[in-house]
């Protein structure tokens, strides 16, 4: 795929999204040019509503399940750890280390502490992605995919867990970040 096709399949994908925020009321932010900067201001956009899920749900509901076959809220968070450690790392250029992802037991401040640093990770490389470099090839276990296609998977997945966590969150009774008034 060349930059021109990557460009037209963003565009499809955040014109609906600045709309959907317009018709929320509310303001969305500047728009970034080019592939690079369209991605970070996508991811930038994301990270403080699944950050404020996790510091939402109380600590004594980390465990909590609706039911027995499905995964608890901290699985569900360090899920989106590991998966932006490994990510990420990638991107940056170092080893994925499965020591950062904390024990699913672990209390809430060390699981929050881990989905942070894997933010910090990421923050690195979307903060990396040029124009220039966004089409390079990486390669992730067996597969090999570009800066664009790692950096937009990652936005994609992280999307689908916090409408995971906001499901939890209103089974409890609580409103999740991107629903507050």
């Amino acid at each position: 795929m060349n930059r021109t096709t990557y460009a037209a399949a963003f565009l499809a994908l955040a014109f609906p999204l600045a709309a959907h925020a317009q018709m929320a009321g509310m303001t969305p932010p500047p728009q970034a040019t080019g592939p690079a900067g369209e991605t970070l201001t996508s991811y930038t956009r994301l990270k403080p509503n699944v950050i404020k899920a996790a510091e939402k749900m109380p600590e004594a509901d980390y465990q909590y399940k609706p039911t027995p076959e499905i995964r608890a809220y901290a699985r569900i968070v360090n899920h989106i750890t590991e998966a932006q450690f490994q990510t990420c790392s990638t991107i940056n250029g170092t080893a994925f280390d499965k020591t950062k992802v904390p024990s699913d037991t672990a209390d809430k401040a060390t699981i929050v502490a881990g989905l942070k640093a894997s933010f910090d990770e990421c923050d690195k490389a979307y903060a990396s992605l040029t124009d220039a470099n966004i089409t390079e090839m990486l390669t992730m276990g067996q597969r090999k995919r570009s800066r664009m296609a790692l950096a937009w998977g990652n936005i994609s997945h992280d999307n689908e867990q916090y409408a995971e966590l906001s499901t939890y969150l209103r089974l409890k009774g609580l409103v999740p970040p991107t629903a507050e008034k």
